[in-house]
């Protein structure tokens, strides 16, 4: 009894390390979308070459954790908690690698653009705003990886649906008979809100599915049973 207890706690010292790792990473997707916006906001090309330059941290740590999935994995006979925390992980993985590629695509259209400015006057207040949701919400996806607690994990839903609102009056701008830009100013726009759409999204999705690795249901089935 006490071998399998101190090999339980030993399982879950190392999913809790791996959760640090996975923290780790959405702070640093979060620092790489806030300077992205930046570089995107005022064609600061130094700050968008510095996003780049950074990726190769979030590739290194991606590699670490998913190491520590693989080694969580190869554990004798897992408890079905367990083998919920190391599907989980390796999910979690691949969503926070995907937000930091979302906010290097930001910085490669600033990049792409400069000396010019990306983006319209009149649509700036609104990756702005887009640009603060999504580092909000990396920090509490880092939060929930951290607390592994339920109920915070579904909240990260409230910043993804103002995500969404912004997005969509997005497109009524772009849609507008005013618009004077041109269409390669739409496609950039157009572009660039899905990636910061995506981001949130991944970040939704970590919360999720911190929900499952710690109740073993769904979101819907735990509003439902509060």
């Amino acid at each position: 009894m006490r071998k399998r207890s101190a090999k339980t706690s030993a399982y879950h010292e190392q999913v809790a390390a791996l959760n640090g790792i996975l923290g780790e990473m959405c702070d640093l997707a979060g620092t790489a979308m806030d300077r992205a916006t930046r570089a995107l906001l005022q064609a600061d090309l130094p700050v968008a070459e510095q996003v780049i330059t950074d990726h190769d941290r979030m590739t290194e740590m991606s590699a670490k954790a998913e190491k520590q999935a693989f080694a969580l994995l190869a554990q004798q006979a897992p408890q079905p908690g367990d083998l919920r925390a190391t599907v989980t992980g390796f999910q979690i993985v691949a969503d926070v690698d995907r937000m930091g590629a979302l906010a290097l695509h930001v910085a490669k259209v600033a990049r792409r653009r400069h000396p010019n400015k990306t983006l319209p006057e009149e649509v700036d207040g609104y990756f702005a705003e887009m640009g603060r949701l999504a580092v909000k919400l990396a920090h509490s996806a880092r939060e929930v990886l951290e607390s592994q607690d339920p109920q915070d994990a579904l909240r990260l839903e409230e910043d993804d649906d103002a995500m969404d609102d912004l997005h969509r009056h997005l497109f009524s701008v772009l849609m507008d008979r005013e618009w004077k830009h041109g269409v390669a100013a739409a496609v950039d726009v157009t572009l660039l809100g899905r990636y910061y759409e995506r981001f949130a999204d991944h970040a939704v999705l970590i919360g999720r599915r911190v929900v499952f690795q710690t109740t073993g249901m769904t979101p819907q089935q735990l509003i439902e049973t509060t």
